[in-house]
């Protein structure tokens, strides 16, 4: 029996010896206190009030990362239904509440916000927004003829109409479109276009929201290297691209150390004169403090850039990452750059300067995803993740399986555990990799930085 219903059968009973009147006047009595215990008891599913990009942007308390759901080797092979929903559990318990996806051709990025909508229905608590890639190829891209980074694909407008249609029909849930995935910057020989493409069609949603067609609270961005958002050298900076800083909502840009560890071997993978008496494990832990102001200084040219430009908006960090296992030029033969120590360092390093400074980083990435480099298991592409492919939470999140957060989660059938045989730190320490210049032949020890 209820609580309520104990306490207004036991009144009642007591009244039968009373006049009519004054049992009534009891049960009266009664039935107002039993409403109020049954109020005080059972206190509504608080039910989070809709955001917009402008509350979410910004806010620790939405914390962004970049999905993908895909298990197999090729984006043919779609994950279901019951797949999104283990991830986005998975991610809701770590308090992600923004995800980023990268187009709307596969049929992934639609089940999403049905997805959302079905967590939403059985717990209102839940909360998870998208900002929606559409991307965006030059003509001829991924083809057998030599790509046209002059003209567009005429793939292009479908893949805006697809990404219209998603914001109009999910309006509380997909918060941000942007306009192709580092689309611009000239190392994507294989797809890149000019700024001018991406203007077209970030002016082309702005006047779809001007004219009442979209939600004025829906943001317009693109996403892209920070060197296409000004912060390079001197060839990408054109009017087209000027007039496109100017049409955004706000700047997504890109960041990866990781990479530039290999391509540019800058100064701060280098061990410094001052750190040569150091242990291996320390000058990891003094490059990766570098590695972060890497990054910072990256966001400060976009920064600096833009506000030459008298423009003032928000710069947000759209892609940051860095892999947990190489066998190219980040793997052992390379800048060593890639183990899980390192990995777990950059994750708290970018997510305390983040947070501290009221930026949202889309983090890349939350799962594995082995269809990237699916010729070379081994490749940087395929372990960007925070999970592995066999549920298994690595080092930069060992502390959130051991306070219980994924308690109850599965992923394909299996718990969340830790890697490394389920958190064994020699083990993973024993994977790390020196940097370039420090000493071969020192062992790393168990003197870590805090994770």
């Amino acid at each position: 029996m209820t609580r309520f219903a104990a306490l207004l059968a036991r009144g009642l009973e007591a009244s039968k010896e009373l006049s009519h009147w004054r049992r009534q006047a009891v049960f009266l009595c009664l039935w107002v206190l039993a409403m109020a215990t049954f109020s005080s008891s059972c206190s509504p599913t608080k039910v989070p009030a809709d955001k917009t990009a402008a509350d979410i942007l910004g806010n620790p308390a939405y914390q962004a990362i970049s999905f993908g759901s895909y298990r197999g080797l090729s984006c043919d092979i779609q994950p279901t239904i019951p797949q999104l929903k283990e991830d986005l559990k998975i991610l809701s318990a770590m308090g992600i509440k923004l995800l980023r996806t990268y187009n709307v051709y596969y049929g992934e990025v639609a089940k999403l916000p049905v997805v959302i909508r079905q967590l939403k229905a059985a717990d209102p608590s839940f909360e998870m927004y998208l900002m929606l890639g559409a991307w965006i190829d030059c003509k001829n891209a991924w083809t057998d003829q030599p790509p046209n980074h002059d003209e567009e694909s005429e793939k292009n407008a479908s893949e805006i109409d697809r990404a219209v249609a998603l914001a109009q029909k999910y309006p509380n849930i997909v918060k941000i479109i942007a306009v192709g995935n580092e689309a611009m910057v000239k190392w994507a020989e294989s797809y890149y276009v000019q700024p001018r493409v991406v203007l077209k069609w970030v002016n082309h949603l702005q006047n779809l929201k001007k004219q009442g067609k979209l939600p004025q609270t829906l943001w317009i961005t693109s996403s892209d290297n920070f060197a296409s958002w000004g912060g390079g050298g001197s060839e990408y900076h054109v009017e087209d691209l000027n007039a496109l800083i100017k049409a955004v909502d706000f700047i997504s840009m890109h960041t990866y150390p990781m990479h530039n560890t290999h391509y540019y071997n800058p100064n701060f993978w280098g061990v410094q004169e001052d750190e040569l008496s150091l242990s291996d494990v320390e000058k990891i832990n003094a490059a990766m403090l570098r590695a972060r102001d890497y990054a910072v200084s990256q966001y400060e040219s976009v920064v600096h850039y833009m506000k030459s430009l008298g423009v003032d908006k928000p710069v947000h960090i759209g892609e940051t990452g860095w892999a947990t296992q190489a066998n190219e030029r980040y793997g052992n033969k390379g800048s060593r750059a890639c183990d899980e120590y390192k990995s777990a360092l950059y994750y708290q390093h970018m997510r305390n300067w983040t947070n501290t400074a009221g930026l949202t980083c889309f983090y890349f990435e939350a799962f594995d995803e082995q269809w990237k480099d699916a010729a070379n298991p081994g490749g940087s592409e395929n372990h960007f993740g925070l999970f592995n492919l066999q549920a298994q939470a690595k080092y930069a999140i060992w502390n959130l399986v051991d306070a219980g957060v994924f308690e109850g989660l599965m992923r394909d059938g299996q718990p969340i555990t830790k890697t490394f045989n389920g958190g064994d730190m020699a083990a993973m320490m024993r994977n790390n990799k020196s940097t370039p210049n420090s000493s071969r032949n020192q062992k790393p020890t168990l003197k870590t930085a805090a994770i």
